[in-house]
């Protein structure tokens, strides 16, 4: 099994990825597909007039996409310095009136210094998943709850280890190998999330909105590739076949990644 990364190691390899990738959507993760998928899945949830607060959105590609599509207002926050300078660089290229919108500023999620119970929605996408252990996990899920007024929305997209496990299930049966978690990666139980937000939230629903799209791109495709003989660009996310799973309706339970969907008591 592969060594989980510290706390130290995690956030140098966020701060190698800043600075190697700036502005791109690859700063947070290679696989455009999914999160134009989270993009599509979080707007669902969120309506003009909100305010909204999005806690460890890196370089704030995913933020300025819902400012865009939606009349919110919105502040990104992330703890590591070179993510939020790139946000600051994306910002200045925002138009105007979604520029007047959108703030961004250094911040921990374990420890949030915002102003509490000011927030009709937190979104969180991929940052429990780094925290290292659960009870940082829900140190970080408490601090959330701080924030929401009563009746605001927790939307938090992080892989599960449900959805990665039943993946590699399905891939196993196919004589593909396992997906390995990533070393600075720590993904949530499914169950103890829901149990741990008992006290502080109710559970709306949970959305398997990438499943198809893992399917497709974890299981057929490298099929295909192997009998094909064309392995080379398995992992390409910008493949037109990443493409074209990206535009089908969700169906199923194989995705890595889900979005929590927790209402403040």
């Amino acid at each position: 099994m592969t060594e989980r990364y510290d706390l130290r190691r995690i956030y140098e390899y966020w701060v190698e990825q800043a600075n190697t990738h700036g502005q791109s959507y690859a700063a947070s993760w290679s696989d455009i597909g999914v999160i134009r998928l989270e993009i599509q899945e979080l707007l669902k949830h969120l309506q003009d007039g909100d305010r909204v607060l999005d806690v460890g959105c890196a370089n704030g590609y995913s933020t300025a996409a819902l400012a865009t599509a939606r009349r919110i207002e919105i502040r990104g926050l992330d703890y590591i310095p070179e993510m939020i300078k790139a946000a600051e660089c994306r910002r200045a290229e925002l138009p105007e009136p979604v520029r007047a919108r959108t703030s961004f500023a250094v911040g921990n999620i374990m420890d949030l210094k915002e102003p509490a119970g000011q927030w009709d929605k937190v979104v969180v996408v991929r940052v429990l998943i780094n925290l290292g252990n659960w009870e940082n996990q829900k140190r970080a899920l408490e601090q959330c709850a701080r924030m929401l007024r009563t009746g605001g929305l927790l939307l938090l997209s992080e892989a599960t280890l449900q959805g990665w496990k039943r993946l590699n299930s399905l891939r196993k049966e196919w004589g593909l190998e396992e997906i390995p978690m990533p070393a600075f990666n720590t993904y949530l139980d499914q169950e103890k999330v829901v149990e741990a937000a008992a006290p502080l939230f109710d559970s709306v629903s949970v959305s398997d909105f990438a499943s198809t799209y893992f399917v497709g791109t974890r299981v057929l495709k490298p099929l295909l590739a192997k009998l094909a003989g064309n392995e080379d660009r398995v992992a390409d996310p910008l493949s037109e076949w990443n493409r074209w799973f990206s535009m089908a309706p969700a169906w199923g339970d194989y995705g890595t990644q889900k979005l929590f969907v927790l209402r403040r008591r």
